[in-house]
């Protein structure tokens, strides 16, 4: 889930816990849109935290070791 999923569950949390007024039968939407923010705010922690670390190439040749060989010759003329 990446950021505008977080962000989105939020939203909608949000929505249901404070701006309905429907009323149905076993189903609290006070508590199901806390729940909904709740892992929304984990989601935005958890993605934030993987953001920070840092990057390391990854893929072919990203172990591979180049080394430089530099060669001089003189000129046996001079």
């Amino acid at each position: 889930m990446g950021l505008g999923g977080c962000v989105i569950l939020i939203a909608l949390g949000a929505i249901l816990a404070f701006a309905t007024d429907w009323h149905v039968n076993g189903v609290n939407l006070d508590v199901v849109g806390v729940i909904l923010m709740v892992v929304g705010l984990l989601g935005l922690v958890t993605f934030s935290s993987v953001l920070r670390r840092p990057r390391r190439g990854i893929g072919p040749g990203a172990d591979e070791v180049v080394e430089e060989r530099h060669h001089y010759y003189e000129d046996p003329r001079l």
